[in-house]
């Protein structure tokens, strides 16, 4: 009998134990993807647009099947590569996180050209708009996740950059399953709530026994068109914002401080001409601002780079290893 006391002290304990690891790593997570905030704002706004044009029973179907792909994505591909990156090339987190950044400038740089000039997109969405099918489906599901490794992969290396050194590697492992667990649940939780947003409202509006709950409803369903318009405005600047930051900051990781340093200089400058309540604020601002012109800048530059020459590349590589394979 008190062998088995015994055990059951000795199990106790270490549960206990691992049941403080368990709160410290979600502490840990907590405070490291606060750091990739921008990435995720960018996350949730750009992935509604992939059930766009889809019944309303396939929606739920398409972000359960992005969600799958994101969590794959973080926990079977990139947490060992953090991890094997950490412990054997931490020099390579500074350049991987800034062509992570610039990937980010490019993508809310093009969004902003195709604001700009409509024309180029306009054709391609009719046709898409016009063989919403299966395949369709597929290949939506499978470009979101694309796109999700990479915002996954900045976000994973900013967490993995946020955590402390001296942390172990048990405790970083499961720090960073905890915050890839936490990130994807909160973004696409958001964005099953933003698709069905809409259904909801027209089921208030029609099916509502009280007037304040049709007018709700039907608030809900004239609102969500202007609300996605101004999510996906948000996610393009938080995308360029963020790019740019990550740039700047691995720069001067990197040895090359004076851009860094010159922003910081016109922040905390710019913070002294008001009051020193919103001191603080105004420096984030301007910080932010100025980021997000460095990264918008950067963008810019990269979109000839990548339709000219990236994308033949990669075309012309494609063909090649379809043409080894036919033959």
């Amino acid at each position: 009998m008190s062998g088995l006391l015994a055990l059951l002290d000795d199990v106790a304990a270490i549960a206990k134990v691992a049941a403080t690891s368990v709160d410290d790593a979600v502490g840990q997570a907590v405070k490291a993807s606060s750091k990739a905030a921008g990435a995720l704002i960018d996350d949730a706004a750009v992935t509604p647009k992939y059930v766009q044009g889809f019944a309303a029973a396939r929606e739920l179907p398409i972000v359960w099947g992005i969600t799958k792909g994101s969590l794959f994505n973080k926990l079977v591909i990139l947490l060992p590569g953090a991890l094997l990156l950490s412990a054997f090339a931490p020099w390579l987190i500074a350049p991987l996180l800034m062509l992570g950044g610039a990937y980010l400038c490019f993508e809310g740089a093009e969004k902003v050209w195709h604001v700009v000039n409509p024309a180029d997109h306009s054709a391609k969405d009719l046709v898409e708009q016009k063989k919403i099918d299966a395949t369709l489906e597929k290949r939506k599901i499978k470009g979101a996740i694309k796109t999700d490794f990479i915002l996954s992969a900045e976000i994973m290396t900013i967490t993995l950059e946020a955590l402390p050194d001296d942390l172990g590697l048990p405790m970083t492992a499961l720090s960073l399953a905890v915050a890839g667990l936490m990130i994807t649940a909160l973004v696409y939780g958001a964005v099953a709530v933003i698709v069905k947003a809409d259904d909801v409202g027209l089921a208030m509006a029609t099916d509502g026994h009280l007037g304040v709950t049709r007018a709700t409803g039907r608030a809900i369903v004239k609102g969500m068109p202007g609300f996605l318009k101004l999510l996906l405005i948000i996610g393009t600047a938080a995308m360029i914002w963020v790019g740019g930051s990550i740039i700047l900051h691995g720069l001067d990781v990197m040895g090359f401080s004076a851009p860094y340093d010159w922003i910081h200089d016109v922040a905390v400058a710019a913070s002294g001409h008001v009051s020193p309540t919103f001191g603080g604020a105004a420096q984030w601002f301007v910080t932010a601002f100025l980021d997000g012109v460095v990264g918008l800048i950067i963008g810019a530059i990269l979109i000839p780079v990548v339709h000219y020459a990236i994308e033949p590349l990669v075309g012309l590589f494609s063909r090649d290893k379809a043409g080894d394979v036919s033959r």
